[in-house]
């Protein structure tokens, strides 16, 4: 593989096998140095087993991959020294503090007592986690805990930080707390690969996005490019009467020329539109026929109906027990 010197990651044809299931099958990536490149796709997708592999943590069974210009295989050793993984579990001493935890990971980083101190110090209070310090990890929330996390994997300021799916589980405050982290990640200089299942995630974040599914790329570019891949729009209709749904499909169907979706509200269709100026016809029509509507929007379409259109099914709609068996393994 030859190195191209604006990428902190090269893959191509990136494979990881489990017995007969291949996780990982011919995976082409290339993340551009600096910002946020996101990895998206379900549960089971390939994308855990992916940034193992890029880790150094599991073996390569074919392709090959460069992390910050080194080889995987051949200089792990140096990969490991550049970059932090932050993994979907916290992996912290929940009898000890916070603090506690943070100077332990600092000394075993070669740093003073002093120093270790100052700089559990520092990521407390980035992470505003100061009074929560003296406590116990085991007393914390799930979001502090995943804050945390994120600073013991900082105490050395990688050059390049794996964070796999960091808010699984988070509720929105928490969320919106680890998102404003990554930010300050990338202002401070990291490069950040980021996996997720959620969209809204990867439309906050990423300057990039590869889309995986059953351990393949198949879609990737930013995520306006990818949503006009899909269409130049989305309407989004809701009916006052939910049993005038299908007459609404139906007609909406024939005045638009394209596919209606029911969504999981009865009251709720949308479709891709690529010709926006049928739209203007739409609302007449309903109206023609006595179909009252309580929601008639046209906007940019979401990841969500990017992933659908892609896949064929919702992005959170699939546990592959299998491949997250063979992963966390």
């Amino acid at each position: 593989m030859t190195l191209n010197a604006g990428l902190a990651i090269e893959t191509e044809g990136l494979v990881k096998r489990f017995g007969s299931n291949v996780a990982v099958d011919g995976v082409d990536l290339s993340v551009p140095s600096g910002g946020v490149y996101g990895v998206l796709g379900p549960n089971g997708a390939g994308k855990t087993t992916t940034i193992r592999m890029l880790a150094t943590l599991l073996e390569i069974d074919g392709g090959s991959a460069r992390v910050l210009g080194h080889d995987v295989a051949r200089e792990a050793d140096t990969v490991r020294s550049k970059v932090a993984l932050t993994g979907q579990f916290a992996s912290l001493d929940e009898d000890l503090s916070g603090t506690e935890n943070l100077v332990l990971l600092a000394r075993l980083f070669g740093f003073s007592r002093a120093a270790a101190k100052a700089r559990s110090e520092q990521l407390l209070t980035a992470f505003d986690l100061v009074e929560a310090g003296p406590r116990q990890v085991k007393t914390f929330s799930g979001g502090m805990r995943r804050r945390l996390d994120i600073a013991a994997s900082i105490i050395v300021t990688p050059e390049l930080i794996f964070l796999d799916e960091p808010t699984t589980g988070l509720d929105p405050r928490s969320r919106n707390q680890v998102w404003e982290i990554v930010r300050a990640l990338v202002a401070g200089g990291t490069t950040v690969l980021l996996t997720t299942q959620y969209l809204d995630e990867a439309d906050q974040l990423a300057d990039r996005v590869a889309v995986i599914d059953h351990g393949k790329v198949i879609a990737e570019g930013t995520t306006g490019e990818l949503k006009a891949s899909v269409g130049s729009g989305a309407l989004h209709v809701r009916v006052a009467d939910q049993s005038r749904r299908d007459d609404a499909a139906v007609l909406l169907g024939d005045v638009l020329g394209v596919e209606i979706s029911r969504e999981s509200d009865p009251a709720a269709l949308t479709a891709r539109i690529d010709d926006p100026q049928r739209v203007a016809r739409a609302l007449p029509a309903l109206d023609e026929a006595g179909i009252s509507v309580t929601t008639f929007a046209l906007g940019q379409p979401s990841l969500d109906e990017v992933f659908l259109a892609l896949t064929g099914r919702p992005a959170e709609s699939e546990d592959d027990t299998a491949f997250v068996k063979e992963t966390a393994s």
